[in-house]
């Protein structure tokens, strides 16, 4: 009797634990940097969602996983994919060389580039529109750099500021003619609460994609996913979803494109 409850246990044993590691093998660790909106955030409920959220859970879904989200403050993603510790990370994670030399990529699904904003029912349609008005910038970001380089070509006048809100406050009263930052966030804003609206993007290239370790083969899975995707229009409809517009026909969101190297 002794002899067969042993092996009896030994069998539920050893059940379980090939359980357990099933269960381990079918969980994606995702690392994040939560509070990122509109791309991973919690909702007033204290779900965790958003943009690059809802793809993870898609594509995970499709190879037959569930998701982890492992909350990560951005500076630690890299070092976390690279040990291991998360399978792959998100939060509008800007594809560079630099970055290639130690970590990889899946083909990238959004071009962050800056953008031009005016006030809702604003005749301005382009930076051309531009000579003698003035333009908001936050201090110290990128489109503060891109006003400051193309001062002279369209001849505006810049008004620095420190935060989204007071810029929006001065634009939808008059007090500038336009907003340059990084799109996602103005298209966000726009959307969510309105009185302004996305009048042109500012090309500066940055793509954003979700990082993995060097040969990891999880990247060329989820690269796959990612060309049917934008081939099916899903990755169309979540851009209409967040940001309330549709994305343009040559961006990285609707074309197909080779996993960066």
């Amino acid at each position: 009797m002794t002899s067969i409850n042993s092996s009896v246990r030994r069998f539920v044993l050893a059940g379980l634990l090939t359980a357990s590691v099933a269960h381990a093998e079918g969980t994606l660790n995702v690392g994040a940097n939560v509070g990122n909106v509109p791309w991973e955030f919690q909702n007033a409920s204290g779900a965790t969602v958003g943009f690059e959220i809802e793809l993870v859970n898609q594509i995970a879904k499709n190879l037959g996983k569930s998701v982890k989200v492992v909350n990560t403050p951005f500076n630690g993603l890299f070092a976390a994919v690279q040990s291991g510790r998360i399978d792959l990370a998100i939060s509008s994670i800007t594809i560079t060389k630099k970055r290639l030399e130690t970590v990889a990529f899946a083909q990238p699904y959004y071009d962050s580039d800056q953008s031009l904003t005016v006030k809702a029912g604003s005749a301005l349609t382009s930076m051309t529109d531009f000579k003698g008005k003035t333009v908001g910038v936050d201090t110290g970001s990128t489109g503060a750099m891109w006003a400051t380089t193309h001062l002279a070509e369209y001849g505006y006048t810049i008004r620095e500021y420190v935060g989204l809100n007071a810029a929006m406050l001065d634009l939808k009263n008059g007090r500038i003619d336009g907003y340059i930052s990084d799109i996602p966030a103005l298209q966000y804003y726009a959307k969510t609460t309105g009185g302004v609206k996305v009048i042109q993007r500012l090309k500066t290239g940055e793509q954003y994609s979700i990082m993995f370790a060097k040969n990891n083969d999880l990247a060329k899975q989820f690269n796959a996913q990612l060309n049917l995707m934008k081939r099916s229009g899903y990755l169309a409809a979540l851009h209409k979803k967040w940001f309330g517009v549709e994305p343009e026909k040559t961006t990285s969101t609707v074309t197909v494109l080779p996993m960066p190297k």
